[in-house]
């Protein structure tokens, strides 16, 4: 089984009761925490279904835990409203007595234009002139422009990323196109909070710094195909008291809007291990 269908396969949720799912995990290498792009993912999928007729709109995620990889995920979806325009949802995730992640979900359905304006497309080089990123996998291809690297700590430059990515023969629209590419959307944001300091790369996280993504907000403008490029965005406009917020617009390959995102991170030293007790 390819990659990209194992990703897949953990997006087929199982259902155990009214409103409640179990998911696997979609674990890289040897990784033994699951991937806030995983649950981001899940957690669209089991928002959508509380109906089927509408699109997701947005979904606001806070991570309050951190979720083990070889343990399945427990998914519970309270729908608070459903109504001709629009639905809303409660998504939680748990493993056992952990409670992971809570979402709220919007649902909308498809209306006409009454007025309609996007912002425009950052000018930067496009897929085919950005190197790849290797090591991530092959179930996806990412490519950096400029080939910036944020895991590098001597590398300096502004607080800005693009990432050009896609699912490649994927063909992927609908839910599963929107859960692909919220996958995309939670990696990069604190490595490009990292940029403008000296010394500081995200080779170094959970080794000499402590990071982790602690809200991630995902809204959806226009539909989506995983399978064809799109243009990830990045900026951090702000970063201090072991915080960092950072934002990004998606784009398609023709510079279309079709999705924004931010994030709350938290970025700071390791705490000091205590001694032990004798």
């Amino acid at each position: 089984m390819s990659e990209l269908s194992r990703l897949r396969e953990v997006l087929d949720l199982e259902p155990t009761g009214p409103g409640t799912f179990r998911a696997q995990n979609f674990t890289e290498g040897t990784a033994s925490v699951v991937f806030g792009g995983q649950i981001l993912a899940q957690t669209i999928v089991a928002a959508s279904t509380i109906d089927p007729t509408k699109v997701l709109k947005s979904v606001h995620t806070v991570f309050a835990r951190g979720g083990d990889g070889s343990q399945p995920l427990e998914i519970e979806v309270d729908a608070m409203h459903v109504g001709r325009a629009l639905a809303s949802a409660m998504v939680t995730i748990r493993q056992g007595e952990r409670l992971c992640t809570r979402s709220l979900a919007l649902l909308s359905a498809v209306e006409p234009d009454l007025i309609r304006h996007g912002a425009a497309s950052p000018e930067v080089d496009g897929p085919e002139n950005a190197p790849p990123i290797v090591g991530y996998g092959d179930f996806w291809d990412l490519r950096v422009v400029g080939g910036v690297d944020v895991s590098d700590p001597d590398l300096v430059g502004p607080p800005e990323l693009f990432v050009w990515v896609r699912f490649p023969g994927s063909g992927c629209t609908g839910v599963i196109g929107q859960a692909l590419l919220s996958y995309a959307t939670d990696g990069f944001l604190i490595g490009t909070a990292m940029r403008p300091h000296a010394g500081i790369g995200q080779s170094m996280a959970h080794v000499s710094i402590s990071t982790s993504v602690l809200s991630h907000t995902l809204t959806f403008h226009e539909p989506i195909d995983a399978g064809e490029w799109h243009l990830l965005a990045h900026e951090s406009p702000y970063a201090g008291g072991g915080r960092t917020y950072g934002r990004a617009n998606i784009f398609t390959q023709d510079g279309r809007l079709v999705g924004s995102f931010v994030q709350d991170n938290m970025v700071r030293g390791l705490p000091e291990r205590r001694p032990e007790q004798g």
